[in-house]
C-alpha cells in the first residue's frame, strides 16, 4: 500500500515539474510533445528494468498473448496492486488493454478539462509497458487515450500489426496520447 502511494506521489511530481518549467501555461503542441516523449523515455527504462528483474518462468513465455497476458496480471500487481479490467485482441498482433479504474487517474476529478490533461498522466505508463515488452523481445507501440475517468485503455501493436514505418526503426517511438478514438 505504501508503495503505491510512493509511486503516485512520485508520478505526479515528475508531471508537475516538467510542466512547471514552460514559461507559457499553455504550452505549445512541441513543447506538450516533448514533455509526453520525456515521461515515455522515463517509463521506458523502467519497464526495461523491471523486465530485467521478471521470473525465469516469464522469460520463457514465447507467445504474444502470453507475455500480454502476463502485463494485465503480474506487472500491473507489482506496479498498482491491482490486475488490469480487461485484455482484448484480434489475434493478429493488436492487443487492448483496459483499466477501468487506472490509479494514477483515480484522483482526477471528472469533466472535459480534466480527461484533456489525462496524456501527461498515461505517458510514463505507455512507456513502462512498451520497456518491458521490448525487454520480452516484442518491438511494440504503445498508446493510451481516456474518454472517461478515470478509465484508461491501452493499445499495443506488435509484430506484424506495427505499421510498416516503425518496424524498421532502433530509436524508441514516441507516445501517441489521445482522447478517445
Amino acid at each position: 500500500m505504501v508503495d503505491a502511494v510512493l509511486f503516485e506521489f512520485l508520478h505526479t511530481e515528475m508531471v508537475a515539474e516538467l510542466w512547471a518549467h514552460e514559461p507559457d501555461p499553455d504550452p505549445s503542441p512541441g513543447e506538450q510533445k516533448m514533455n509526453l516523449l520525456a515521461l515515455e523515455s522515463m517509463g521506458f527504462r523502467v519497464g526495461q528494468a523491471l523486465g530485467e528483474r521478471l521470473p525465469r518462468e516469464t522469460l520463457a513465455l514465447r507467445e504474444e498473448l502470453d507475455i500480454l497476458k502476463f502485463l494485465c496480471k503480474d506487472l500491473w500487481v507489482a506496479v498498482f496492486q491491482k490486475q488490469m479490467d480487461s485484455l482484448r485482441t484480434n489475434h493478429q498482433g493488436t492487443y487492448v488493454l483496459q483499466d477501468n479504474s487506472f490509479p494514477l487517474l483515480v484522483r482526477m476529478a471528472s469533466g472535459l478539462q480534466y480527461v484533456e490533461e489525462a496524456p501527461k498522466f498515461l505517458a510514463f505508463t505507455c512507456g513502462l509497458l512498451r520497456g518491458t515488452l521490448s525487454t520480452l523481445g516484442i518491438k511494440s507501440l504503445v498508446t493510451a487515450s481516456v474518454t472517461s475517468l478515470p478509465a484508461c485503455e491501452s493499445w499495443v501493436w506488435g509484430g506484424p500489426c506495427l505499421p510498416r514505418v516503425w518496424r524498421g526503426l532502433q530509436a524508441p517511438l514516441s507516445i501517441l496520447c489521445g482522447l478517445g478514438h
